[in-house]
């Protein structure tokens, strides 16, 4: 596998990738290109970056189809090494370098990072003291409550005191960050674009369990998360909608039947 790796990211509006682009701006290793997939139906114009950005106009269809076309584009480009990425995160300049490291260690496998709140943008602002912002905790592996049909992230909310620092498998790595190589989309293909918005991550790593791909956590590829701006902030209605309409996709999908009808009876009963 040669080094140059595909950075893919779908953007809803530019305000929220700007941050993400000027990350990489700064990176020590440059061997990548920038796949922004433009959904905003706007055409928008975005700061440069070098060495290489590539903007792909597409008519919204959802981010996993946002996701799939940069994927796609990367291949075609001659790509073997992708990082799926939000767009509004941002990275430090040994960014790339980590997430390529951890592609070659962890071939043919599913990879996530660890990632922070950005600052003033946690759940529970007035829980940490000020020298604790950047530092809290808004992934650390994952879980999944079959209970429910929920995936989960360990850590959230947590202040980053080096607890979760071993690499090691986990149940379920989120769509704000997965790294993986081309044999991975060799094996398992595509996300399921029917998900349009929420859970095709979660859809994505119950595939790969079923094919003995395995979902590692390596803490050593970090980002900043501004969580949910590119949907409105976390408990928006589109935020809501989604969430709601996907877990039920996802639980008839994969959940045991007790909890297929648990979730049936909250979606058509709740108040």
């Amino acid at each position: 596998m040669n080094d140059k790796l595909a950075i893919i990211t779908v953007s809803f509006n530019k305000k929220a990738v700007t941050q993400l682009i000027e990350s990489l701006a700064h990176q020590n290793h440059k061997n990548f290109t920038l796949y922004i997939v433009d959904t905003s139906g706007n055409n928008d114009t975005f700061p440069p970056l070098n060495p290489n950005v590539k903007v792909l106009n597409r008519i919204n269809k959802g981010y996993a189809y946002g996701i799939n076309e940069g994927i796609k584009e990367a291949m075609t480009d001659g790509v073997n090494a992708f990082c799926i990425i939000n767009d509004d995160t941002y990275v430090e300049k040994d960014f790339t370098q980590k997430a390529n490291a951890s592609i070659k260690s962890h071939p043919s496998s599913l990879i996530g990072g660890k990632i922070y709140y950005a600052p003033e943008h946690e759940y529970h602002k007035d829980r940490y003291a000020k020298k604790d912002q950047g530092n809290v905790l808004w992934y650390a592996g994952g879980t999944v409550d079959w209970s429910h049909s929920q995936p989960g992230h360990r850590g959230v909310d947590e202040v980053d005191l080096k607890q979760f620092d071993k690499v090691e498998e986990t149940e379920f790595i989120t769509g704000c960050l997965m790294l993986l190589d081309k044999s991975v989309i060799n094996s398992l293909g595509f996300l399921d674009e029917s998900y349009f918005l929420y859970y095709e991550d979660a859809d994505y790593c119950e595939r790969a369990k079923k094919l003995n791909i395995k979902l590692i956590y390596d803490p050593s590829v970090k980002i900043w998360h501004l969580v949910s701006q590119s949907t409105d902030g976390s408990g928006s209605k589109l935020h809501q909608k989604y969430q709601k309409k996907n877990l039920v996709k996802f639980a008839l999908k994969y959940a045991p039947l007790r909890t297929k009808l648990h979730v049936l009876k909250n979606y058509f009963f709740a108040v």
